[in-house]
């Protein structure tokens, strides 16, 4: 940001500061100088660094408050004449006004209220575009920018004073709809807030024609676009030396929509710049009147009453003067907190003086003089001003206490005191998880976070989509990944390319944050962005076992199914105890990276978990894989939420229990699920537990069928149990899978 000493001064009473005293303010302040240029006139220009949350120091105005706020000098504001009727000052002329309203001369629509919190113009009719006055053009040149006309030159002008992006349209030039026209139709001329359609021009004011995409803004006329929204205005509608009306625009706008498109672009502009950081909406109308005021005076033109406005940050729907579009935030501070964590003996009133000279409006809960209240100075009730969005927590109030009093005058101690506390719950549960994955053999790994979309594509949800970056440097792999698998599988034939083998297979895990967005809103008022989704997540990836002698491709495959599946299992135990239970549902995921005939949904305590499956064979043969993998991703906060273990112990039993095994034959598609849900529904006497034993196909069991044979638990806390007591029992479950499941017994 570049400025002009002497400009700054116009600001600041006494109106005394130099470049050094500027200098040496500014950067104690946060703002420090890059560089410091003497001009030719006698002024000095400062650039001055600003950081990202601090939109308000994009100005004049605004550096000038931080200096008054330090030195102890009186911001002045500039003041603003009223638009129409007779000034205030004695002897002054009247002001001339038009015979209409703002209603009758222009037509506005916003039909993206999203990302155009706030859009509003003003008219001004018969003004005569000539030079600017030199004390302008002193000013304007003083801060690298060269004057073009009268009209333009306010623009830039109140853009540099207040930081508010302006345009001005030739009113002539904008069209209106069918049945008007300004060529002789008598229609008003429309103003309409959209975003572009896809693959329209727009030839901008540098010349340079630019071909937009759907996700950019645009404002139009009723025929096509006369303005890149919140970046450059169109040649079109330029002011020229022949205009006579124009409209003054001043909006608001969605700052990473402003900054995807002069990014893709590549036109950084000082609106741009400024929008990007994000301009209040009650900012707006302050700047807005200061411009029309200056084109009324320099341009000898006549505003016509009113100001058009839409957007969903009006207050009531209307734009009025001193009616901000929604209420101001309040936060309140702690004078003993302040005084804590600064390590200064600062009096209430002095922290109320430091943050009055940044206009923030302070009360103090206490009444009476705060110097007088007791020691620990009770609270200060703060409303913020409209142009410190950044300021929202407690903190950054006692920031702006240490700012103003002076960072440098902070004490700093010989010694930091240290407090030892206990590790927090979510690092004990990572411990926990990792030493589990680390002890069965698990590797992890940490992979780039972003990925190819074609890379991306098997394991993103149909009803998401990736989120890109537009950004030339990243052209092979844009997208952030929706998945942490693809890593693994990258990082899986890594190790193959290297010839690494490890016993029972190479196993990979990782914890990261995926991301993908949900797809924008299309409808009658245009585009919206989707909403952004991150989760922070758990995968693993396992080689399939290596097949026995004798045995099957398809068993060691599913073996490697079940063995991650029950490392998630010992995983939840791990964390939650013995009574944490994932259940398994054999599903056909929306994935196209796993195998439909191999692939399952994860639940804990009823919400869904993850997913677990072998991967597809199309996904493997793309990645070059020798060896089929199963891989499982998982929500991580819900499985460190179990944390801690919940103990189960109780005192042994005092006599034997019965075990009996049940071997039922079912079909291939009935799950574990389906029996467990069946021996937990029947509801069996003394049943004190049950287990999964084994599975068994072949010749006795059936085509198409499987043996799955179960173990049942029975006891009684207070005597033996006898053979005929439990043998009942298991006769009934039997006949309930045979009626429930269609199974049989195998004998």
């Amino acid at each position: 940001m570049k400025i002009s000493v002497r400009w700054l001064n116009e600001y600041l009473d006494p109106a005394s500061v130099t470049a050094e005293g500027a200098e040496q303010v500014l950067t104690n302040a946060g703002f420090p100088i890059e560089t410091s240029v003497q001009l030719p006139n006698g002024d000095v220009m400062l650039d001055v660094e600003i950081t990202s949350n601090r939109g308000d120091g994009i100005s004049h105005i605004g550096l000038a408050r931080e200096i008054a706020a330090a030195t102890g000098r009186r911001l002045r504001l500039p003041k603003i004449p009223p638009l129409f009727g007779t000034p205030p000052a004695p002897g002054a002329a009247p002001v001339p006004a038009p015979g209409e309203s703002i209603h009758d001369a222009l037509k506005l629509e916003n039909r993206v209220p999203d990302v155009c919190p706030l859009f509003t113009a003003r008219v001004i009719r018969n003004v005569k575009v000539g030079p600017s006055p030199q004390w302008m053009v002193d000013a304007l040149e003083a801060v690298g920018q060269r004057s073009i006309n009268n009209i333009v030159d306010i623009t830039n002008y109140v853009l540099f004073e207040f930081g508010q992006p302006l345009h001005v349209f030739d009113l002539a030039k904008l069209r209106s709809g069918p049945g008007g026209g300004n060529g002789g139709g008598g229609g008003k001329p429309q103003v309409i807030v959209r975003y572009a359609n896809d693959g329209e021009k727009l030839t901008l004011l540098d010349g340079k024609t630019v071909t937009l995409r759907k996700d950019e803004l645009v404002v139009a006329d009723a025929a096509s676009a006369v303005s890149l929204a919140g970046i450059m205005g169109g040649a079109g509608s330029e002011v020229t030396g022949t205009t006579t009306d124009v409209l003054l625009e001043a909006a608001t706008w969605d700052p990473v929509t402003i900054r995807r498109a002069s990014r893709r672009l590549q036109l950084r502009t000082d609106s741009s710049y400024r929008f990007e950081r994000m301009v209040d909406p009650r900012t707006i109308d302050l700047a807005s009147r200061r411009a029309a005021a200056l084109i009324v005076q320099h341009g000898a033109g006549a505003a016509a009453p009113g100001t058009k406005a839409s957007g969903p940050r009006l207050l009531h729907g209307a734009l009025s003067e001193g009616a901000p579009p929604e209420p101001a935030t309040h936060i309140s501070m702690r004078a003993k907190r302040c005084r804590d964590l600064l390590g200064l003996g600062l009096s209430t009133s002095d922290m109320m003086r430091a943050l009055r000279g940044h206009d923030i409006q302070v009360t103090h809960e206490q009444g009476g003089d705060p110097a007088e209240a007791h020691a620990d100075g009770g609270t200060l009730e703060c409303i913020i001003p409209a142009f410190r969005p950044d300021l929202t927590r407690e903190i950054d109030l006692i920031e702006e206490v240490a700012r103003t009093h002076g960072l440098a005058r902070l004490p700093i101690h010989e010694k930091i005191a240290v407090r030892v506390a206990a590790p927090q719950v979510s690092e004990l549960a990572m411990r926990e998880l990792g030493a589990l994955l680390t002890g069965v053999g698990f590797f992890e790994t940490v992979t780039f976070s972003f990925i190819s979309p074609k890379a991306a594509e098997p394991f993103l949800s149909p009803d998401l989509e990736t989120v890109s970056l537009c950004d030339e440097r990243r052209k092979a792999d844009p997208a952030l990944r929706p998945s942490i698998l693809p890593s693994l599988l990258a990082c899986r034939r890594a190790n193959q390319d290297g010839g690494v083998t490890n016993p029972g297979g190479v196993r990979l895990y990782e914890v990261a944050s995926i991301f993908a967005q949900t797809p924008p809103s299309a409808g009658a008022r245009g585009i919206g962005r989707g909403q952004e989704i991150e989760t922070r997540v758990l995968s693993l990836l396992a080689d399939a076992l290596p097949v026995t002698p004798g045995g099957k491709a398809f068993d060691a495959r599913q073996d490697t199914v079940r063995l991650v599946r029950g490392v998630l299992e010992a995983a939840a135990h791990a964390l939650g105890g013995a009574d944490a239970k994932i259940e398994v549902s054999p599903a056909v995921l929306p994935l196209s990276g796993f195998d439909p005939a191999a692939s399952a949904e994860l639940r804990l305590g009823g919400q869904r978990l993850g997913v677990l499956g072998l991967i597809s064979a199309k996904v493997q043969q793309s990645y070059d894989l020798h060896t089929p993998v199963v891989a499982a991703e998982v929500n991580l906060g819900a499985l460190l939420a179990l944390y801690p273990p919940r103990s189960t112990a109780h005192a042994l039993p005092a006599f034997p229990g019965i075990e009996r095994d049940l071997s039922l034959i079912v079909g291939e598609e009935v799950p574990w699920a389906s029996i467990e849900g069946l021996i937990a529904g029947a509801k069996l006497e003394r049943l004190d537990g049950w287990e999964f034993v084994t599975a068994y196909r072949g010749q006795q069991a059936g085509p198409g069928r499987k043996s799955v044979t179960v173990r049942l638990k029975f006891r009684d806390p207070l005597r033996t149990l006898r053979h005929e007591e439990v043998d009942p029992q298991v006769g009934a479950l039997a006949k309930l899978a045979g009626d429930k499941l269609g199974a049989t017994l195998r004998t």
